[in-house]
């Protein structure tokens, strides 16, 4: 037992701090924030060979790493993203690690999802976040893509196919054949913004636009691995879920800059 007086100094001490609680509070989850990117303008358009090798490209900076939230095993193979806008397309160039490229299907609308594949999710009027559309894509160029009009609680559209997407493919490895490891495959892709007029505020769009949009990644036979730039929030797979999309702006920025006229 304290003596009184001690006794009496810890009452008011317990008194002024409002009492102390049996166990400490958890902390709370901070808030999600999603990923922010600045795509810039592409002083002239890449060339769609799935190469890489234009000036746009080496001059703009990739998203960032991806995130697997729903990992449970095998290696985490990691998906490099850039991105670059006119006033006719949205420019896409992704380099995906892969020690097993499965690539097969090339039919419209087919099970695209079997191969390793990248999909990207774009509600492209940030006043109306919920209303998106997905394209997904293989290093073949198979294409599967729909339109989420009414968000994705509700049934998609009967039929949304993306018109004049231009997807060029390569890869370091053998496909298809497991009994090997692969390094890498890489898709070059150019997006017309007149697929989503019907939702965007004006077309094309104008430098200081925001949009909404995630870049996921899964497929392939062996290490199917779910990856995702902005990550979801869902005990399950589920690449649906636009309140967790990360935010582009498009930039006047030029890419390359330009270069200085020298002195004669």
């Amino acid at each position: 037992m304290p003596k009184p007086a001690l006794r009496l100094r810890l009452l008011c001490v317990a008194a002024a701090l409002g009492g102390l609680p049996a166990t400490a509070a958890a902390p709370a989850a901070p808030a999600f924030r999603p990923p922010v990117y600045t795509v810039l303008r592409a002083v002239v358009p890449p060339v769609i060979d799935g190469r890489f090798d234009d000036a746009a490209w080496f001059a703009a900076p990739d998203v960032g790493e991806f995130s697997f939230p729903w990992w449970k095993s095998g290696r985490r193979e990691q998906t490099r993203v850039k991105l670059l806008w006119d006033d006719e397309y949205l420019y896409l160039a992704a380099l995906c690690q892969d020690e097993h490229i499965t690539a097969r299907h090339t039919e419209r609308d087919g099970r695209i999802p079997e191969d390793d594949c990248l999909e990207v999710m774009l509600a492209p009027n940030a006043a109306t976040p919920h209303v998106y559309f997905n394209i997904e894509f293989n290093l073949l160029g198979g294409i599967l893509d729909n339109f989420r009009p009414d968000g994705p609680a509700r049934p998609r559209a009967p039929k949304w196919d993306a018109e004049g997407v231009r997807i060029a493919g390569s890869f370091a490895g053998t496909p298809n054949d497991d009994t090997d490891a692969d390094q890498s495959w890489q898709v070059e892709v150019a997006i017309p913004w007149r697929n989503f007029a019907r939702v965007m505020a004006a077309t094309p769009p104008a430098a200081g636009t925001v949009m909404h949009l995630n870049l996921n990644r899964h497929g392939g036979r062996t290490n199917p691995q779910y990856s995702q730039w902005s990550p979801a929030d869902t005990p399950k797979p589920s690449f649906h879920t636009p309140d967790r999309f990360g935010h582009i702006t498009l930039s006047d920025r030029p890419s390359p800059f330009p270069t200085p006229a020298r002195a004669p």
